[in-house]
């Protein structure tokens, strides 16, 4: 066995020594002993050559095993997990093997210290105890890929001289006692961890006794940045954080069992503000989504099976059977204000089960029929509620109200607490919420998206007969916009209509095409994902459910909630819609996307409108796939997502990444 090994330096600058680096955990050697660089260039290469064993999911930490033994993690800048990626790039993957000196990322100087951090990259050797007797750094100027630091290796027998600290942990114990001194559980909004810190979302940092937690056994340093009050722990972070969810007790860091987002100030300026109010929306409404993701889907397949037997007269409409295997299908969509009213409610730290009743308030039968009976005039007066003549639409399908009836729940629920007495709070407290939530609803919101929705149809119409091309391309492009906000309702009046009144819908073919695009991009996102098996099943089930007419489980689990996916597959259904204008396609049925395709069949025989049919789709397919597969998507984007916790540890193959 040598007994020295040599590390180069990660990036250009100057080398320091680890006790000098801008982190305490780092300079304390509680990661082991290394060396520290100020970088002034863009390009990180590999110190030593081995296999990559970590490459951290914000893609602030590489870690590898060299052929001897060593294993070395690089730490690009001092807090940067807070970043979520955005300043780096990375090149390698977890199994791969690099040689001392390879490219293995770039790191952006400038973001990280726009962003207020330490830019210090930092070389640290995690199994220093077991391996290493002192680790020379050659301090001063050096260029990336120099010899920066002789590394003296222990003979066999030989023990480490490096200081070890006394005293086992008991992360029970260690954990009872940071919760207490941060103010208790009451006081935690979330609580994630990184790579070496316990992360908290307190609601107030006030109650914490900042002198009290830096001296417990265990515990390396407290910080306080972006929000979060940090405690600093080393490797041991993620028993720690385990005992600390333990000690919060259900809906902290719970499988499956995301709690509710902590609350954020919106920052100053018109436009920052509309998108954070925008962003924090789509993250409601993709979290509110997210747990029923896998239902929809698998509904949605069933309900494109039943339709494709249908459209093949394999089974009749009218059938028992059919009615059957319909409900099996639809009922998740039929009740979807229900299980978005839970959701949400979770999500925005309401009472789960009161805003679910409001769902079923808006889903109730009578209602239901009531609103149907009118669908043809999307304004009608059709009820009225204490003398105030209102318009009762259709909620079934619906998303948008039940956030927006979550959210109300929210702001009100912490009132009543305060205002009603203990004793009658059980009754009293639900009676009121339902009454007034499920109130302003039928009242204000859904008369609001009724409104809206029918001056988009209106809009539409004219569009339509203005130019079929420039509608196809218009409506193709921004039609699942409309969805998110349940404003697609205006279309299917006029779908209704035009079949009604001509036999088929030109309207439907473009909606059609926008299908077609949704389930494309979601299929790209299965094709370039090789690691999250989670994903990469959402998104084969939310493709197979895209192309059976059912778009919900790809927009809702993957498109929307990772951004660019959601554009480029607007821009496949842009591409889509246009030739569907341009070949004057139409559609005599309402089932769409590729398993509609008996839809496109006109019933006196074949004509272009089909061959216009299939290029239209063909293109779609072939343009959302594509634009997203290297456009869209990148499966580092899965890791970036707020109130994620990084289940990562060197030496771990597949790190596990859970919900906050």
């Amino acid at each position: 066995m040598k007994n020295e090994e040599t590390l180069l330096s990660p990036a250009s600058g100057k080398v320091i020594n680890i006790t000098d680096v801008n982190d305490p955990m780092f300079s304390e050697k509680d990661m082991g002993d290394g060396f520290g660089v100020i970088p002034d260039d863009t390009e990180i290469q590999a110190p030593i050559s081995g296999k990559i064993m970590l490459v951290a999911p914000t893609k602030h930490a590489i870690g590898i095993a060299a052929d001897d033994g060593l294993e070395v993690l690089v730490h690009l800048g001092v807090d940067t997990v807070e970043l979520k990626g955005e300043p780096f790039e990375v090149f390698v993957s977890e199994g791969d093997a690099v040689n001392a000196g390879q490219k293995i990322a770039t790191m952006n100087i400038d973001k990280i210290k726009a962003a207020g951090k330490k830019t210090d990259i930092i070389v640290a050797i995690t199994n220093t105890a077991k391996m290493v007797k002192e680790v020379v750094p050659k301090v001063g100027d050096i260029k990336v890929g120099e010899e920066a630091a002789t590394v003296g290796l222990l003979a066999e027998g030989e023990t480490s001289a490096a200081p070890q600290k006394a005293g086992k942990v008991d992360f029970d114990a260690l954990a009872k006692d940071i919760v207490k001194n941060i103010g208790g559980a009451e006081n935690v909004d979330s609580v994630i961890h990184c790579i070496t810190r316990v992360r908290f979302y307190l609601k107030d940092e006030k109650k914490a006794n900042d002198d009290v937690i830096k001296n417990l056994n265990g515990v390396l340093d407290v910080a306080k940045a972006g929000g979060q009050y940090q405690v600093v722990i080393g490797p041991k972070v993620e028993e720690v954080f385990d005992a600390v969810v333990k000690v919060l007790g259900p809906g902290f860091g719970g499988e499956g069992d995301a709690p509710a987002a902590p609350k954020r100030k919106a920052p100053k300026g018109f436009l920052p503000k509309t998108k954070f109010y925008f962003s924090s929306l789509i993250g409601v409404i993709t979290a509110s989504m997210m747990p029923v993701i896998g239902l929809l889907a698998a509904a949605g397949i069933l309900k494109g099976l039943v339709s494709l037997c249908v459209s093949f007269k394999w089974l009749s409409a009218t059938s028992d059977t059919y009615m059957i295997i319909n409900a099996m299908g639809d009922s998740v969509f039929y009740f979807l204000p229900i299980l978005v009213g839970f959701t949400a409610a979770r999500r925005l730290g309401a009472n789960q089960i009161i805003v679910a009743v409001v769902g079923g308030v808006l889903a109730y039968p009578t209602l239901v029929q009531l609103a149907t009976k009118t669908a043809s005039s999307a304004m009608t007066i059709n009820a009225n509620f204490f003398g105030i003549p209102i318009h009762v639409a259709n909620y079934t399908y619906s998303i948008f109200p039940m956030i927006a009836a979550a959210w109300l729940a929210s702001e009100i629920e912490p009132w009543l607490k305060k205002h009603i007495s203990a004793s009658v709070r059980m009754i009293v407290s639900p009676l009121i919420e339902v009454f007034v939530v499920s109130a302003v609803i039928l009242i204000i919101v859904g008369p609001v998206i009724t409104f809206l929705s029918s001056m988009l149809a209106s809009g539409i119409v004219a569009l339509l007969k203005f130019s079929p091309a420039l509608s196809g391309l218009i409506i193709g492009g921004f039609y699942q916009c409309l969805v998110i906000f349940g404003l697609h309702w205006a279309v299917i009046p006029v779908v209704a209509n035009q079949i009604a009144t001509t036999g088929h819908s030109a309207l439907n073919a473009i909606v059609s095409a926008t299908m077609v695009a949704q389930g494309a991009a979601v299929m790209a996102v299965f094709f370039k994902t090789k690691k999250n098996v989670a994903i990469k099943q959402i998104a084969g089930a939310a493709t197979l459910s895209a192309f059976a007419g059912i778009t919900e489980p790809a927009m809702y689990g993957i498109n929307l909630k990772y951004g660019r996916v959601f554009w480029t597959a607007n821009i496949g259904g842009a591409v889509g819609g246009l030739l569907t204008g341009l070949f004057h396609v139409d559609m005599w049925g309402f089932a769409g996307s590729l398993i509609g395709f008996a839809s496109f069949i006109n019933p006196k025989g074949i004509d272009s409108s089909f061959t216009g049919y299939l290029i239209a789709t063909a293109a779609a397919l072939i343009v959302g796939f594509v634009a997203t597969y290297f456009f869209g998507f990148k499966e580092s984007d899965l890791d970036e997502k707020i109130h994620t916790v990084e289940k990562v540890r060197l030496g771990s193959r597949e790190p596990a990444v859970k919900d906050a």
